[in-house]
């Protein structure tokens, strides 16, 4: 129940999409350097995200979802999984959360 994409996949895959499809049809000397200054930035946060991020640890989640499946759903369970799609939605579609009034207080 990892959430897949992890960001360092997303960063992966932009800067692949970029070097292989983009930087190619670039002509122009200036916006080509800006190209690759940009892919380098974001190969640096790569590297902070592979470094920095553990993984995942998603056993709370799988007993959660076992406990639902079994029907014994513990007290507080809505709660717990509204607060974990907020989470989740507060990076992956901040947006979506502000627009049906559900976003955190800060």
């Amino acid at each position: 129940m990892s959430e897949r994409p992890t960001a360092a996949e997303l960063a992966e895959a932009i800067q692949e999409f970029l070097g292989a499809e983009i930087l190619p049809t670039v002509a122009d000397p200036r916006l080509r350097f800006r190209l690759l200054v940009a892919m380098n930035a974001l190969g640096i946060v790569y590297r902070e995200l592979l470094e920095r991020l553990p993984a995942e640890d998603d056993a709370g989640q799988r007993a959660l979802a076992a406990q639902i499946r079994s029907g014994t759903v513990p007290p507080g369970t809505i709660a717990r999984v509204k607060a974990d799609v907020a989470a989740r939605l507060q990076i992956a579609s901040p947006r979506y959360l502000e627009q049906y009034g559900e976003a955190p207080s800060e």
